[in-house]
């Protein structure tokens, strides 16, 4: 039988090489840049070395397309909490969304004390937890909900754009089409877009501002599209055709990815989810061979890193699964 320092040992042994590990399998995936940097990289390095033969249409594309290079690396940042909540759709101010966190860590410390029936100290890192990781989940599970809505909308948007434009409406004519006519939030952006223009700001630069409101490629996309017809003109409808066609192309590819991982998300879900159900029918079954795990030291410190190697385990097999384009 080990004695209770040996096991403590053995556990910290454990959570280290978790760290460890944790970081190998992130640490090249987040310092990796994205394909949408490297293309713009790729694009720009090809117009520095060509661009003393090139026309000088070519030439203005490419200072457009350094330009929105450049503003990408300056906005790579991650956006402040009131800027994800704005993006969110909340109307909370920063002490509202720490009273949430207060409220909600309260709410689980006493309802792991008082109905679960663990010590006070479980209860505390349970309310702590949730406190910091409940609303921060919250958020970007709106977040992200209003992009894919804004996804889904914005194509059969840019397809309105190119049509009015073939049959001869200004593209202001257009986006005030969008802005009245189509559905939230593709009606709410293309909103602030004509209150900016409206303002003074030119068209150009008032759809430059659409992907600090959404972070998306797409609208990345739109951006240097309307940009580059400003500055260097040509046909507005045709350019927009082709990106129509590319994000609709991209749709497509998403949706092929995501039936295809749908296999690997279910055996993830159940890999995941066993342990949970085998302890809750020992539980029910056998209450006092469970129990050791919640009443002693040591069962506590191997429950704690029982749950950490399976949140690391949750956490691989998200990323594993999880496909940019």
């Amino acid at each position: 039988m080990l004695s209770f320092g040996v096991l403590t040992f053995l556990i910290f042994l454990l959570s280290t090489c978790s760290v460890l590990l944790l970081l190998a399998a992130f640490y090249p995936r987040v310092m990796a840049p994205s394909p949408l940097n490297r293309r713009i990289e790729f694009i720009s390095a090809t117009g520095v070395a060509k661009g003393a033969d090139r026309s000088p249409r070519k030439r203005s594309i490419d200072e457009t397309l350094r330009e929105a290079e450049e503003k990408l690396k300056a906005k790579t940042a991650k956006p402040s909490l009131l800027v994800r909540m704005r993006q969110a759709e909340l109307k909370w101010s920063k002490s509202t969304y720490y009273l949430v966190c207060v409220i909600v860590g309260l709410a689980v410390f006493f309802l792991v004390l008082g109905v679960i029936g663990l010590g006070r100290l479980p209860a505390i890192g349970f309310g702590i937890s949730a406190g910091l990781s409940l609303p921060h989940w919250y958020v970007n599970f709106r977040r992200s909900r209003r992009f894919k809505r804004f996804l889904l909308q914005f194509v059969n948007a840019v397809d309105v754009i190119v049509r009015g434009t073939k049959v001869g409406l200004p593209l202001n004519d257009c986006f005030k089409m969008i802005a009245t006519d189509a559905q939230s939030p593709v009606k709410d952006e293309f909103k602030v877009i004509m209150d900016d223009q409206t303002m003074g700001m030119p068209l150009a630069d008032a759809a430059e501002r659409l992907p600090e409101r959404i972070p998306l490629a797409e609208a990345r996309f739109f951006a240097i599209v309307v940009a580059m017809q400003s500055r260097t003109g040509g046909n507005l409808s045709e350019a927009l055709g082709n990106l129509s066609k590319v994000l609709r192309d991209r749709q497509k590819m998403q949706q092929k990815i995501k039936a295809l991982s749908s296999e690997s998300k279910a055996s993830a879900l159940i890999i995941g989810s066993l342990p949970v159900f085998v302890a809750a029918a020992l539980y029910v079954t056998a209450p006092t061979y469970v129990s050791l795990l919640f009443t002693t030291p040591a069962g506590n410190l191997i429950l704690a890193a029982g749950g950490v190697w399976m949140l690391i385990g949750t956490l691989v097999m998200r990323k594993i699964i999880r496909i940019d384009i």
